[in-house]
């Protein structure tokens, strides 16, 4: 008996060091779900019958990696993972560990699998930061299920996972959470008793600026959250407003409306700025989008609308640009993929500027729509099928490659639009350069001849 009270003792006096140090921990790591019900958001893998929860519920030993923005629950996954499965957790950073670290953390699970048939989450996150050699150490383990590994990592695996270990894996890919998601958590942070149990409260204003803050990322909200709260609270308020929060943060609110008036005055002046070539108010709202939280790939998909509808063939490397950055939003995010939104804009800004390409296009679709279709010249029509030839089609094509200068003077549109000509380039950029370049291809294919001596000045209506 007397051996059991200081047992006793130090059981209580564990379990209470234990809940001082998870009131001491970021309210982040506090309100991390417990199991896969408490998860906000990814639910294309957590419902029924989706990937994480036939793993947790069928308790395989399989192994994941995690692709996603921050924020998104990668590490809560990997921790929710093992408490589901009762599994012994493990957490290295790619950041700081090296292969001895992972050997150790190895052979200790290789003993507790053998000695208790107790398995080991291995949890590594940012794992693209370990070299080819490091990720070659993991192999053994995950080839032979000695560990669950979880690999977490914001870069794309098919370039920054070596293949064995990617092929050896699930690939799970997370998605920023929503607004409506990262505002749950912040309510349910608000009234939980491992959060903030009702100590304050956030007024309309700022739940919203809280949540365009975050940006899809809930341990960013919290932080915010946290942070806010504390500042209140030091002020003897029960109340985070804007202002607390702005100064709290360092980050002032944006008066910024994405479903209102405000989201389509900005993209407007947005787009014109870049249209008249001002370089630095286009980034003023560039900036103020960002900040505001609007949704980096709109505004990439606007750019490289903009590319062709405002640049096109003045500087046909726009496109690529504005495409480029498109790519670079979903590849990098932000808040990086800012210096992508930034490079992209200046390009289209300070790029000669044609309209050329919408005209042409919008004028080409309103002639099909008006019904100036007509059949498709019988010397252009498809010989390959056989009775083809009996039908006359392809009699009469001539193969521009054996022809100097590569161009035969033919008919290639049907007759209701033989003359049409529905690309009029400027003389902007490197569009003056096509412009010549075209007059030259036209007169070769006997536009000219044939618009002169049928001297209708219809031929040239562009709809």
């Amino acid at each position: 008996m007397a051996r059991g009270r200081p047992d006793q003792a130090d059981s209580l006096f564990d379990d209470a060091a234990a809940r001082a140090e998870q009131a001491q921990a970021p309210l982040a790591v506090r309100m991390r779900p417990r199991n896969l019900d408490e998860v906000v958001g990814q639910q294309h893998l957590l419902g029924p019958g989706a990937p994480l929860r036939q793993l947790v519920e069928g308790e395989a030993a399989l192994s994941l990696i995690l692709w996603g923005p921050p924020g998104t629950g990668k590490t809560t996954l990997a921790y929710v993972v093992s408490r589901a499965t009762r599994r012994r957790f493990v957490e290295l950073s790619a950041v700081t560990a090296g292969v001895k670290d992972v050997r150790t953390v190895i052979d200790e699970a290789r003993r507790q699998l053998g000695l208790t048939g107790g398995q080991t989450v291995l949890f590594i996150d940012e794992v693209h930061r370990f070299n080819k050699a490091q990720q070659d150490a993991l192999l053994p383990a995950v080839e032979n299920r000695w560990v669950t590994f979880v690999g977490a990592t914001t870069e794309n695996p098919f370039f920054s996972v070596i293949g064995p270990l990617l092929s050896r894996s699930l690939l799970l890919t997370l998605e920023p959470l929503t607004d409506d998601e990262v505002r749950e958590v912040v309510r349910r942070t608000l009234a939980d008793e491992r959060g903030l149990h009702d100590a304050v409260k956030l007024s309309e204003e700022a739940e919203a600026h809280l949540v365009r803050l975050a940006g899809g990322d809930a341990r960013r909200a919290l932080t915010y959250l946290e942070t806010a709260a504390s500042a209140a609270q030091l002020d003897g308020r029960t109340e985070v407003s804007v202002e607390t929060l702005e100064r709290a943060v360092d980050r002032a609110a944006v008066r910024y409306d994405r479903e209102g008036d405000q989201h389509y005055d900005v993209v407007s002046a947005f787009i014109k700025s870049m249209r008249g070539s001002d370089v630095d108010a286009a980034l003023h709202y560039l900036a103020r989008m960002i900040e505001a939280g609007e949704d980096p790939r709109f505004v990439a998909r606007r750019m490289v609308i903009f590319a062709s509808e405002d640049v096109g063939m003045a500087d046909a490397t726009a496109l690529q640009t504005a495409t480029a950055a498109a790519h670079a939003v979903e590849y990098v995010g932000l808040p990086e993929a800012a210096l992508n939104l930034a490079h992209a804009v200046l390009h289209l800004s300070l790029a000669p500027k044609s309209n050329a390409v919408v005209k042409a296009i919008g004028a080409a679709v309103e002639d099909v729509r008006r019904g100036l279709v007509g059949s498709v010249p019988a010397h252009l029509r498809d010989a390959h099928y056989p009775g083809a030839r009996r039908l006359g089609h392809g009699r009469g094509y001539q193969y521009p490659h054996d022809h100097p200068g590569g161009i035969v003077a033919a008919r290639y549109a049907p007759d209701a639009v033989a003359d049409r000509e529905y690309y009029l380039p400027s003389r902007h950029g490197a569009e003056g350069r096509y412009a010549e370049v075209l007059d030259r291809i036209r007169e070769a294919l006997g536009k000219r001849e044939r618009r002169d001596a049928d001297h209708d000045p219809s031929s040239r209506e562009t709809g």
